[in-house]
């Protein structure tokens, strides 16, 4: 039997993402999608590049960008991040500007603002996240700021990702706005990562969750060997760039623990993702400044 097509009343389109870094944009895509497509850490700027989180409900499909926190960049890196983000504006049905409500706006949330409304041409839904950390007394005055911050917002809502409270509400609110459309993804496509890029993704989020407190931003992550195994298991290589001798030192750990952990972890989510036995073996190298190198943090995402 052939699949029935999508009726006339079908709604499909693209939701840009948009916020600082550490807001919850990832989280909040993880939670609609269903499952992890972008990774997370107590970490800002742990989101580098567009990632496409796909939601297929019966009548319709929501394909969320999720985006690099907007930031001021100290790196080349961090320029490319910022212009990830600012691109995915112009292909966008409708954004999502997401903001810290615990906290007055930023000078950075000040900043994305100006950037909407000037370049937005869709309409802007403001999500109010971690309302869980969020005063009583605070609520008027933290609520009142964000709704002057952005003045034309079409929405909103108040948020917290991590639980899920009101994000079924704010999904009504999306598929409110979203157009008639066939969709673009098919209906078992959850994002258009490569398996290769999100096992890289997956190392660097357990090296950012386990040692965040000792090693700063610079942690890359090369997939070098990419292997189908005659019993089924799939044989994974990777290397874990640091900026410095001392970093290196802290990933691999006393007696080389912390690398270990790191990999169990690791290949234990990839084993649930991938829906298979997995072998790892993780590198750690110094490169000092990558992060001032665009043809090497390209090749880390090819």
């Amino acid at each position: 039997m052939s699949e029935a097509l999508p009726t006339s009343d079908f709604r499909a389109g693209f939701v840009a993402v948009i916020g600082k870094p550490n807001v919850g944009k990832s989280t909040l895509i993880n939670y609609f999608v269903g499952r992890k497509v972008s990774i997370v850490s107590p970490r800002p700027q742990t989101t580098r590049r567009r990632i496409l989180g796909i939601v297929n409900l019966p009548n319709a499909q929501i394909v969320f960008v999720d985006t690099p926190g907007i930031h001021k960049p100290k790196y080349k890196l961090g320029e490319q991040m910022v212009e990830a983000a600012l691109g995915s504006l112009p292909d966008a049905d409708l954004i999502l500007f997401v903001c810290d409500v615990s906290r007055l706006p930023s000078d950075e949330d000040k900043q994305i603002a100006e950037i909407l409304q000037k370049e937005a041409r869709v309409p802007i839904i403001l999500v109010l996240n971690k309302m869980d950390r969020l005063l009583p007394d605070k609520v008027k005055p933290h609520t009142e700021a964000y709704w002057q911050l952005v003045p034309h917002h079409a929405d909103w809502m108040m948020t917290n990702a991590v639980k899920g409270h009101n994000c079924d509400k704010l999904l009504e609110i999306i598929l409110k706005h979203l157009p008639s459309n066939l969709p673009f993804f098919p209906p078992d496509q959850v994002t258009d990562q490569p398996a290769r890029l999100f096992a890289a993704e997956i190392i660097r989020e357990k090296v950012l969750l386990h040692t965040y407190q000792e090693v700063p931003y610079g942690i890359g992550v090369a997939i070098e060997r990419w292997e189908e195994r005659p019993n089924g298991v799939l044989a994974i290589t990777a290397t874990i760039y640091v900026e410095r001798e001392s970093h290196k030192g802290i990933v691999i750990g006393e007696g080389g623990k912390m690398l270990k952990k790191i990999g169990q972890r690791a290949r234990e989510e990839l084993e649930l993702w991938l829906g298979r036995r997995i072998y790892l073996e993780l590198w750690v190298k110094v490169r000092e400044r990558w992060r001032d190198q665009p043809a090497f943090f390209q090749q880390l995402e090819s």
